[in-house]
């Protein structure tokens, strides 16, 4: 009986979580007019997420595209096909390595450090105080964040698909050999507007939200203490990870079937 009795109370406890991530969701998601409305805030937020994991992004970005280059010549060759090496770069980046790989460098460079931020705020008691002071912080701290993510994260996609093809003909193109304009024209012919452009930048919407949401959860979820926020801001790397992972598979198996 003990034994029922602990799994019935994990489940209620998983059930209460999940209610509680579900309203504050929808609280972020209706609060967007109001985030909209000041965008000092959100713009601050941006500079923070954005502007502060660009190096790692285009470096990141760069070093892909070096590795897409040099496999897929390699590969590309022994079909005689190394002309559609630009075409492969340009897919393999905008719709999957270039949303996934984002998403996963935001959540362990921006994503920590808004668990952390929230985190701090709430052990130093600047929530609570917010809430005496009839100042919502979900409001107040909470959705400039939370939409400034959302914003960031596809321009963050958007600079490391732009390098990754860069850093492909750089080494396709400049040093292996490949024929420059067959490069960036199999790549016109082959890249579609819609189901390669455009499913990327939805992946990367989702991904920001999943990313931006998770973070802003475990912050303000953690137990107001050194070790309470410092396992928070672990739970979010592996947490938002697991959900991009997740959410990258049910997206592409809902695009190509369609």
């Amino acid at each position: 009986m003990n034994f029922l009795a602990r799994i019935g109370l994990a489940v209620r406890c998983q059930l209460v979580n999940m209610g509680i991530s579900a309203r504050l969701l929808w609280r972020l998601l209706s609060l967007m007019g109001p985030a909209l409305r000041r965008p000092r805030l959100i713009g601050d937020q941006i500079h923070f997420l954005g502007n502060y994991s660009l190096a790692i992004i285009g470096v990141s970005g760069l070093f892909v595209g070096f590795v897409l280059g040099l496999q897929g010549y390699y590969i590309l060759q022994r079909y005689g096909s190394a002309e559609a090496l630009g075409m492969m770069v340009a897919l393999s980046l905008l719709r999957e390595l270039g949303p996934v790989v984002t998403a996963l460098l935001f959540a362990g460079r921006a994503g920590t450090a808004l668990t952390a931020e929230i985190g701090l705020m709430k052990a130093g008691e600047q929530l609570s105080a917010m809430e005496m002071m009839a100042v919502d912080p979900v409001k107040r701290i909470l959705a400039p964040r939370f939409w400034a993510g959302l914003i960031t994260m596809p321009l963050l996609a958007a600079v490391f698909s732009a390098v990754g093809v860069l850093g492909g003909w750089l080494v396709g193109v400049v040093m292996i050999g490949v024929d420059s304009g067959a490069f960036w024209g199999q790549m016109q012919q082959g890249v579609d507007w819609w189901s390669d452009l455009g499913n990327g930048v939805l992946k990367s919407f989702v991904f920001g939200l999943a990313v931006t949401f998770v973070a802003l959860l475990e912050g303000y979820a953690a137990k107001p203490t050194p070790e309470g926020v410092s396992r928070a801001t672990t739970r979010t790397v592996v947490v938002a990870s697991l959900a991009v992972l997740g959410l990258d598979f049910l997206l592409t198996a809902t695009m190509f079937s369609i």
